[in-house]
């Protein structure tokens, strides 16, 4: 029997190293994972913590808008107009927190692309999938 020529041994070879890297990628794959999801659990506790603020503000707006009901029926001197300018700030923090606290959600809730990614791998190592030519 003759020796298997240096074509035949990089082939041999490469099929003796397709089992490493398959491990490797796959590891590649869920370290990508574990990566996208501590990014949206970091965001969607941000996002929490926004909506948290938020409503400790708005508490605060509740007691202003009391106050200045207070001031407007007792009609005492322009203190109620001080409480209502409160007030409107008050709205304005609500506002631009809810907005940053709906960013992050969004950020957070966007799909996992390294799971899609990773599916398709499996298939084309099983067989099943076709090579995406993107």
């Amino acid at each position: 029997m003759a020796a298997p020529s240096n074509d035949e041994r990089s082939l041999f070879t490469l099929v003796g190293e397709l089992p490493d890297r398959v491990s490797d990628l796959i590891r590649a794959e869920i370290d990508q994972i574990k990566a996208e999801i501590s990014y949206k659990i970091k965001h969607f506790g941000i996002g929490s913590g926004l909506f948290a603020g938020a409503a400790v503000v708005g508490v605060f707006l509740l007691f202003t808008l009391i106050v200045a009901a207070i001031f407007a029926l007792a009609l005492v001197m322009p203190g109620w107009a001080a409480a209502l300018t409160v007030s409107g700030i008050l709205v304005v923090i609500i506002a631009i927190l809810v907005w940053i606290a709906m960013i992050n959600f969004r950020r957070g809730s966007e799909p996992l692309e390294s799971i899609e990614s990773l599916r398709k791998d499996l298939d084309m190592v099983k067989g099943t999938g076709e090579y995406d030519r993107d």
